[in-house]
């Protein structure tokens, strides 16, 4: 990987990576190990620009491109840990982008469907999750507002773009149980919603404030 300054040394990207996850996720109230463990072995300098990569491991999102962005490890971790995965389950990702979700989905899940709108990013994408050896993802391109059918029901569903509201094919693809966490709100500032499916009726938690690129689709921004 290649910075203004040169090479970065594959021992001090591990050790930022380390930094990350102690200093900014765990002292921040990340709890759930499984997902801890998962982002300290995902290298996410592999999904950003190799301009990037000496500030990969920063928490701040980072543009990877066709204006879309990694989002900040933080929040990544935070919409993980909602999901409450324990290794079983079926889960639709959202908004694939860089692929770094959906490869860290592919540690704390059993099979994971990842759409994504713009085809350049889906193919670098795919790229980077064979790269980092992630083998139970299969990235798909399409409009991820009106979600996947063929392979529902998810029993969790994370949305990594802003809607306008929580899109009714999400939640009629979610699995009885299931939980989906997506960020809801107009295009300048959303909160981090997390609902929860029982029989016909849904349960919503808000979980944060937080600001996502739009989701673009048929259900989402047009």
């Amino acid at each position: 990987m290649r910075n203004p300054a040169g090479q970065v040394r594959d021992d001090t990207l591990a050790f930022l990576r380390e930094q990350m996850v102690e200093r900014q996720l765990r002292a921040s109230g990340i709890r759930d190990e499984r997902v801890l463990r998962a982002m300290a072995e995902v290298p996410r300098h592999v999904f950003v620009p190799d301009s990037l990569a000496h500030v990969a491991y920063d928490d701040r999102a980072l543009p990877i491109g066709h204006g879309q962005t990694i989002s900040q490890p933080l929040i990544v971790a935070m919409m993980l840990e909602a999901l409450e995965l324990k290794g079983d389950e079926r889960v639709l990702d959202v908004g694939t982008g860089s692929g770094y979700q959906a490869a860290l989905l592919d540690r704390l899940a059993w099979q994971v469907y990842s759409i994504e709108i713009i085809p350049e990013l889906v193919h670098s994408a795919r790229a980077a999750l064979a790269l980092v050896g992630a083998t139970n993802v299969k990235v798909i391109v399409s409009d991820g507002s009106v979600g996947f059918p063929r392979a529902a029901p998810y029993q969790g569903i994370v949305v990594a773009a802003a809607a306008p509201e929580v899109p009714e094919p999400l939640l009629e693809q979610l699995d009885e149980g299931g939980r989906l966490v997506i960020p809801v709100g107009p295009l300048r500032g959303q909160s981090l919603i997390r609902v929860r499916k029982s029989g016909k009726t849904s349960r919503r938690e808000t979980l944060t404030l937080c600001s996502f690129v739009p989701l673009v689709g048929e259900r989402g921004w047009r």
